[in-house]
């Protein structure tokens, strides 16, 4: 397939309407949804194209593939480990990463695919009386079965547009992928951004789905937290385009026209999420 092709390809799967969401998708449907969207993206492209550079400035498309592959492995043990009670090696994480390093680009993508399917297949295993004392630790936050899934997602859904945004340029995330991750924002919310210019509140409220948040800047933090939605907003836009932002990824060349935001304004939130 030509990189023409694929570029079409990529319109196609990546611009479709929005669809009725109805009720929100769950995290493991959502989580499925977007490891097949990857295959999809990625099972077609040769050598030389997962050797481009992708969204990330340092990373190749091998290399955030094999950013999820790695990721695939350690969560798959962790999930182990959390519920046998035991805890995962200090140096366990260091080893993977290692390890996947030292891949080749197409090992990289290969092998990702295959993590990937496996770590899927493991959550979906695990049982509702497991998946409810479920606990595992990520530096200093405890996190029970929705919170450490979900955040899998959110991870996924941004990678996953790293990739595909390389094929297309006017791609956005996935409607089903925007509508879970919007509602799971706030720890990531809080963890990325960074305080800048003046303290004060700016309100957002976004479509697809309908949402409100209010970012309140401080001199020493930021806070990131549902609004009550009532009254103007100082910013509107999809939801992707939100999720994105938060991010780190909705610089100027990667603004849809449905983001209504004055210039100063945007350019301020841009500057309290830089990404990472």
């Amino acid at each position: 397939m030509s990189q023409a092709d694929l570029r079409t390809a990529a319109r196609r799967r990546f611009h479709r309407p929005s669809p009725s969401l109805g009720a929100m998708p769950d995290a493991l449907s959502t989580l499925r949804s977007s490891v097949d969207r990857l295959v999809d993206l990625v099972s077609p492209l040769d050598d030389a194209a997962i050797a481009e550079q992708a969204y990330p400035s340092e990373w190749t498309i091998a290399d955030v593939l094999s950013h999820l592959g790695s990721g695939a492995v350690i969560m798959h043990r962790s999930v182990d480990d959390a519920l046998a009670g035991t805890t995962t090696p200090g140096h366990f994480n260091q080893g993977i990463w290692d390890d996947w390093n030292a891949k080749s680009p197409r090992a990289k993508v290969d092998d990702s695919l295959a993590a990937d399917a496996a770590l899927v297949a493991r959550l979906d295993a695990v049982s509702p009386e497991d998946r409810a004392r479920f606990r595992s630790s990520l530096g200093p936050f405890d996190l029970d079965w929705d919170t450490f899934v979900g955040l899998r997602v959110n991870e996924h859904l941004l990678h996953e547009w790293d990739v595909a945004v390389t094929l297309d340029p006017t791609a956005v995330l996935a409607p089903d992928g925007a509508a879970f991750v919007v509602d799971n924002l706030g720890l990531v919310g809080r963890f990325a951004a960074k305080p800048s210019g003046d303290p004060g509140t700016i309100t957002i409220g976004t479509t697809d789905p309908e949402r409100s948040f209010a970012v309140t800047l401080r001199a020493d933090a930021v806070s990131f937290t549902p609004a009550d939605g009532a009254g103007q907003p100082d910013a509107s836009m999809p939801a992707e385009s939100l999720v994105r932002l938060v991010y780190g990824r909705l610089d100027p060349d990667h603004t849809p026209p449905t983001v209504a935001v004055p210039a100063a304004t945007i350019d301020r939130l841009r500057a309290v999420f830089p990404g990472f």
